[in-house]
Order: C-alpha cells, then structure tokens, then sequence
C-alpha cells in the first residue's frame, strides 16, 4: 500500500508560477516532481518511477492530451490527469471516454478539490497494483496448478482424473456396473533378473518398459489401471466407455508384444536379457470407482471378471510372450485374428472348467 510521501507526481505546466504554486502546497503530502513542457516530462519519466501525472492542455508545441498519448505505450500504468480551461472542456471529456485520461481539473483549480482527487486517484493506483498482484498470484496459482496435474497425471490416468473431477464429494465414491475388457500383462522371470543387476538399472528397463507399454494401451483407448511391481493392469471401457473393446485389448496386446521385441533390441547388449511377457485378456461386467478415504482414494475395478483375467494371465507362464483370451473375448474377435483353441482349463475359484484361446496373428 504506496503511503503519501512514497506517492510521485509529475506536473508539467508551461507556466513556471504554476509549477511553483502547486510544489509549494502539495510537496509536504507528495513526492513532487515538475517539467515545463512535455518533451522535459518524457525526460523526467525516463529517469524517475512516476505514479500521477498532472498536465496542462494549452502549451507551446506539444498539448496535454498530446503528452499523454506520448507516454501511454511506455508507461500504461500511469495514472492521467489533465488542468484545463472551460473551453478545453469538450476535447478532454473526449479523452476521458476513450480512457486515456482519469480526471480533468478546471483552472484555476482550488487546493482542497485538487487535494481531494489527488487523493482518489492515489487509492487508485494502490488498488490498481493490488489487483496486478493479486492477477500474477493467480497465474501463478494456475501454472502450479498445470504443472500438479501434469505430474498427477503420471500417476493417474486422465479418464479418471476428469471423472473425479465432475464428481462431488457425495458421488465421487459412487461405483457403478460397466461391461470391460480386462488385459494383464506381466513379465517373466524378473525377479531373478532383478536381483542379479543394480537397482538403478530395474528401474531404468521398468520405466522405458511401462512407458512403452502405456503408449500402446493409450493407442487402443486402454486405460492403465494399476501397476503391480513388474505387471500391467489395463482395462478398456473404463473409466470412459469405448466401443469393439475386445477387438482393441486383443489389437493392444499384439502391438505390446511388437514393442517389446524393439525394447529388447535396445537393451541386448547392457542387460544379456530379453524381457519376456504373458498376457491375458477377459471381458464382462465389473463394478467400477473410486475406492478408497478421505486421505487417499484410487480408481478400481472389481469383480469375478477381473479375478478370472489376472488367473489367465498366469497360466501363459510356460511359453514366452504368449497371449491367451476367455471365450467372451474370443466370440467377439474370432472373425478377425487367427486363433488357436486350447484344452479346457480348470481355474482356481472357478467351479467349472473355462474355454481359453490364444492369440497367434491378425488373419489373413
């Protein structure tokens, strides 16, 4: 909050009498300074922090208004104000109504009046500058809050971060019953793997690892659900709704096995080791939100079509990169990708055996 002696006024009257009259009653109240023309008061504002200016209208050469136009692009901040004689009266109300200038005074003007505009255009000015402040906090504000969600994005998926978002604090737990594809993808044999390099190096491979395998999930309209130490759980049809999700996890699954084999041609030579991976896909109904308190909350879906797509996954674990899909899955994309039926598998917690299939090529 600029107090009264901080606050400077620039006076520019071509009259010298005039420039002394107003220094001697307002510089015990006002930082003062004084020009007699306004090319000297372009002068003065390059070398001094002006807050006010006060002009007159009819000098030699360059006009009040003139004076001000001048000075407007380099120091838009500048509160304006010009003295003026009746018959100036109309050219200065023009100015006033494109905003070029705050007030006029009428010569010759009367101390206390001037005193008291002086005054509302200092309030002015502070407010002027606490709403500046106030506008580069909240940009500031905005571009930390950009900057959360880019980074919370990372452990979040987007879908899910705009659905959180429409939510209220009474629905945001409420789940709902949504048909998906589920798609587990683990890696084979990567505990030894781990436990036989440098921590740095797992996280290096885990991390070009999920952010290849991400990038195709996205591709499909997958979202990433979870990950679990080396495994990928991914799901289509949630959070957002997507339609042919069997045709996208299976199109999904095949394009992870193709990235994989250049991830491998990139770390041949520093690990002597492949990465290697099982995969299976399930689709029916689950129960789908938010989970969670009021400390921390995760998206989660759940349900028997969830438990029976992790245990197929599991059972891929004699072959390398082997992909296997439910009959669900498999009556909605028999016609487009060569398939290779399997002996009925029993499951643990299935009562009955289930039909399993694997995944070998886009048909011909």
């Amino acid at each position: 909050f600029m107090k009264e002696k901080d606050f400077t006024i620039l006076y520019v009257d071509d009259e010298e009498n005039n420039l002394f009259s107003f220094k001697a009653a307002f510089r015990r109240h006002y930082n003062i300074l004084t020009a007699i023309s306004g090319e000297e008061g372009i002068e003065l504002l390059r070398n001094n922090p002006v807050n006010l200016i006060i002009t007159d209208q009819r000098m030699p050469g360059m006009t009040g208004i003139e004076f001000l136009e001048n000075v407007i692009p380099e120091y838009p901040d500048i509160i304006r104000m010009i003295l003026t004689g009746f018959s100036d009266v109309e050219a200065i109300i023009n100015a006033i109504n494109t905003g070029r200038v705050y007030r006029y005074i009428t010569k010759p003007w009367d101390e206390n009046e001037l005193r008291m505009t002086i005054e509302n255009a200092r309030q002015l000015w502070n407010l002027q500058q606490k709403n500046k402040e106030l506008m580069h906090n909240l940009q500031q504000k905005v571009k930390d809050q950009e900057k959360t969600l880019q980074l919370f994005v990372k452990y979040v998926p987007q879908p899910v971060i705009e659905k959180a978002l429409e939510s209220t604090e009474e629905t945001i737990f409420d789940g709902e019953q949504r048909y998906v594809t589920v798609l587990f993808c683990d890696i084979r044999g990567f505990t030894n793997f781990s436990d036989s390099v440098p921590p740095k190096n797992v996280v290096s491979l885990l991390n070009e690892y999920y952010s290849s395998m991400t990038q195709v999930i996205n591709k499909f309209d997958g979202s990433v659900i979870q990950y679990v130490g080396d495994e990928i759980f991914a799901a289509f049809g949630a959070p957002i709704a997507t339609e042919l999700c069997e045709e996208k996890a299976v199109r999904c699954a095949l394009e992870m096995r193709n990235q994989l084999n250049l991830l491998n041609e990139q770390y041949k030579d520093k690990f002597k080791w492949e990465v290697r991976v099982g995969i299976g896909i399930n689709s029916g109904e689950v129960i789908a939100g938010n989970l969670g308190s009021d400390d921390k909350i995760n998206y989660a879906i759940t349900g028997d079509t969830v438990n029976t797509g992790k245990r197929i996954e599991t059972i891929t674990k004699d072959e390398i990169n082997r992909i296997l899909i439910s009959n669900s899955v498999y009556e909605k994309v028999k016609d487009k990708f060569e398939l290779k039926s399997l002996p009925e598998i029993e499951l643990k917690g299935k009562r009955n055996k289930i039909n399993v299939y694997e995944v070998l090529d886009y048909k011909k």
